[in-house]
C-alpha cells in the first residue's frame, strides 16, 4: 500500500481506458486533484478523447526531478513494458482511485 505523507510528494501514474486498453503516463504533485480531473473529463486532451479514467499504476517520489525523469522514461517505454509494470503491482487492473480517494 502507499504512504501519503503531508510533505510534498510527486506522483508518476498510469491511467487506462480499460484492462489492456489505451494507456497514459503523467506526473503530478496532487494526485487526487489530477485523477479527479481525468475521471470527470474536466480538461480537453488525450485522456478525455480516449476515455482514460482508471488509475492503474502509481509511484511516489520525493524529488520532483526524479519524478520527471521517471515519467519521461516511462513515456518512452514500449507498450509491453508498461503493461508488465502495471501487472506486476496490479494484475487485476483494479482502479486504484478507490484506494487513494479516501486517504485525504
Amino acid at each position: 500500500m502507499w504512504h501519503f505523507a503531508m510533505a510534498e510528494q510527486f506522483y508518476v501514474y498510469i491511467l487506462a481506458s480499460k484492462p489492456n486498453g489505451t494507456l497514459y503516463v503523467d506526473m503530478t504533485n496532487n494526485l487526487i486533484r489530477r485523477v479527479y480531473e481525468h475521471r470527470e473529463a474536466l480538461v480537453d486532451g488525450f485522456t478525455k478523447r480516449h476515455g482514460l479514467k482508471q488509475l492503474v499504476y502509481l509511484e511516489i517520489h520525493k524529488d520532483p526531478r526524479e519524478a520527471i525523469r521517471r515519467e519521461k522514461r516511462l513515456k518512452h517505454w514500449v507498450r509491453k513494458w508498461k503493461i508488465d509494470l502495471i501487472e506486476r503491482d496490479n494484475p487485476e487492473w483494479r482502479d486504484l482511485w478507490h484506494d487513494i480517494a479516501g486517504l485525504y
